[in-house]
């Protein structure tokens, strides 16, 4: 135990961090972990792989994820932006490099082998563009002879086009809802709100007509006709488990869905632990979403309060799509399970997002000691 009397990083950190924050990112870790047992070996022992490849894995990245997740909560907001800064150049670079020599999967260029891993550049782009964009949009605010909100929107133009290019339209539609709340936070003015939205419904309406993959996706979902044997096989799955489960074991979908393990690990949590264990983990995501806004509506500093509304908004918005997709609510669109999923750069990049949120929402003393001048200074100008 960490006195309170110690000085150092240590103590510091330990009497300063949100401890519902991180309490609810490591019970999302471990519930994750606990599911790849119920969800991975079934697919491993499909394509041939020892039966516990896919959890050796995933214990493989959670450690580095976890030791990533807590080294970031010790930045400070300055920090936090600069490291923000650089994971943004270099994730964009590689996001570059992806679409000329990436590694296709189902035709999408999004994946970089370096040396026996595959690295997912957009997963790192996401929490640094969240970041970045909160510091542009508080830097308009404070000084509005800035163009921060310019500077975002090209941007955001930029990471579009690149996520566009690959071609990652569920990214691309994640990305511009988070940025689109922290623009409406930051006072979006009406008739921005007017073309961003008309641009955002001609883009998908664009999306539809030249991406056939897009086309299908949608019209499998409005019409119920082709290919819809993944999602309905979830969807049977989670009724299947009813309240409580068949029990850890009984499911069959993992044995069914190729991607039980990633985009369907919300339906193997159903069919083996019931719909009472999944509205337990859709309230953590609430959790984390609500109290992240809480800081933010709390929070005096400008950036903060974009950087934690925006990164939550992030968590929650992806784990809705993933859930979403599960139960047969949207298009099918592979997404993860935030902190859940297997997947070794999603897993990193995820814990980038969470130390973020750890780091920006500490109680630091200096701004306890702002917070206590500003309502001294408060009390003698009602006095005076």
């Amino acid at each position: 135990m960490v006195s309170r009397a110690e000085r150092g990083a240590l103590a510091d950190w330990f009497w300063t961090i949100d401890r519902f924050f991180l309490a609810a990112f490591i019970l999302l870790m471990g519930l994750g972990f606990m599911l790849s047992f119920a969800a991975s070996p079934a697919v491993a022992e499909r394509i041939g792989l020892d039966s516990f490849h896919f959890v050796k894995r995933h214990a493989f990245f959670l450690l580095p994820s976890i030791a990533v997740m807590f080294g970031i909560s010790f930045l400070s907001p300055r920090q936090v932006r600069r490291a923000a800064m650089i994971l943004l150049i270099a994730s964009l670079g590689a996001m570059v490099l992806a679409l000329f020599f990436g590694v296709e999967v189902k035709g999408s260029r999004r994946w970089l082998a370096i040396g026996s891993l595959s690295v997912q550049p957009s997963e790192f782009m996401k929490p640094a563009f969240v970041v970045i964009c909160a510091w542009l949009f508080s830097e308009h605010a404070r000084q509005p002879e800035i163009p921060g909100n310019l500077f975002a929107i090209i941007l955001f133009g930029i990471v579009a086009a690149l996520l566009i290019a690959q071609p990652d339209l569920g990214q691309t539609v994640l990305t511009a809802a988070v940025w689109g709340g922290m623009f409406f936070m930051a006072g979006m003015p009406w008739l921005w709100i007017i073309i961003l939205g008309g641009a955002a419904v001609g883009g998908l309406l664009t999306a539809y007509t030249l991406l056939p993959h897009v086309a299908a996706r949608i019209d499998k979902f409005w019409t119920g006709e082709g290919d819809t044997f993944q999602m309905d096989t979830a969807r049977e799955a989670i009724i299947r488990g009813n309240w409580f489960g068949q029990g850890p074991g009984e499911g069959t979908v993992k044995r069914i869905i190729p991607d039980s393990h990633t985009d369907f690990i919300f339906s193997v949590a159903a069919e083996e632990f019931g719909i009472i264990f999944c509205m337990v983990i859709v309230l953590i995501f609430a959790f984390v979403v609500m109290r992240g806004l809480n800081h933010a509506f709390k929070e005096r500093n400008d950036f903060t309060r974009f950087a934690v509304a925006g990164l939550v908004l992030q968590m929650g918005i992806q784990s809705m799509i993933n859930i979403g997709v599960n139960l047969e609510l949207m298009p099918a669109k592979g997404m993860t399970l935030p902190l859940i999923s297997y997947g070794g750069s999603s897993m990193v990049a995820i814990c980038v997002t969470a130390g973020f949120i750890l780091a920006l929402t500490r109680h630091r003393p200096e701004k306890r000691a702002s917070e206590r001048s500003l309502f001294r200074g408060g009390i003698v100008a009602a006095a005076e």
